[in-house]
């Protein structure tokens, strides 16, 4: 499972072209593109198809992550101290993260710093400058999907108060939702929108707790849930995804 930040925003899917399946000479997993050919991979294995050049909707959405995404360059470059800055980098090499592919990377100290702020600037928190002194990444213990009410739009979410998000201001509890699918789609890689957080308090929340889907569903649809956790010195936990289906 990937731990590296998912920030596609609700588009388009891409036509994809014609699937070949193939064995990796080198490694057990390929990943990106070369000239016209992709390479990826799924639970049936490693697959090549013909590139495809991705749709941009531009939605509200997508501008508002790269606008997060600007805004944060600006502060690493020109805001925070050196001592901030190396913060950050000490914090990335101690704490590897899990790339595409399934390989451990250290992903720098901008990239660690962006990948703990772009979800707390989703959910409307205060961003973190000053890097993490506590090494790895926090624990998320799974939520579940108590039920998603197709009427209403709600979605009660039951978790563990005692996770480190949960216990102090600043962290929160990050719940982003697919578009519904059909009945017989067992997986789903995305593209997520952020529905809303619980956030963390000296009392901690309790649970369960409403959030709103932000698409309309009907019952016997699927809808797909992806949470992530952020801590108030700006880690950001492995993320969870799971299923539920409209009643």
């Amino acid at each position: 499972m990937s731990v590296l930040p998912s920030l596609r925003t609700d588009s388009e899917p891409t036509v994809r072209g014609t699937q070949v399946k193939f064995r990796p000479l080198l490694g057990t997993n390929a990943s990106g593109s070369i000239g016209g050919i992709t390479y990826s991979h799924n639970r049936g294995g490693a697959y090549t198809r013909s590139r495809a050049t991705p749709v941009n909707p531009n939605t509200v959405q997508q501008q508002a992550v790269r606008g997060y995404f600007a805004n944060l360059q600006a502060l690493w470059d020109s805001v925070l101290t050196t001592a901030q800055r190396t913060a950050w980098d000490t914090y990335a090499l101690n704490t590897p993260v899990t790339d595409a592919i399934g390989s451990s990377v250290n992903a720098g100290g901008k990239g660690m710093f962006t990948r703990g702020n772009v979800p707390r600037l989703q959910a409307g928190l205060a961003t973190v400058s000053a890097g993490p002194t506590t090494a790895g990444l926090p624990n998320l213990t799974a939520p579940t999907i108590t039920s998603a009410t197709a009427s209403t739009g709600v979605c009660i979410i039951t978790f563990t108060n005692t996770d480190p998000w949960a216990i102090a201001v600043g962290g929160a509890l990050l719940v982003y939702i697919s578009r519904p699918q059909g009945a017989a789609i067992n997986g789903f890689k995305g593209p997520y929108r952020y529905a809303g957080k619980v956030a963390g308090a000296v009392t901690p929340p309790t649970s369960p707790q409403n959030i709103t889907a932000p698409f309309p569903f009907a019952a016997g649809q699927r809808l797909f849930f992806r949470f992530v956790a952020v801590t108030p010195d700006g880690r950001l936990s492995p993320d969870f995804r799971t299923f539920s289906v409209g009643v």
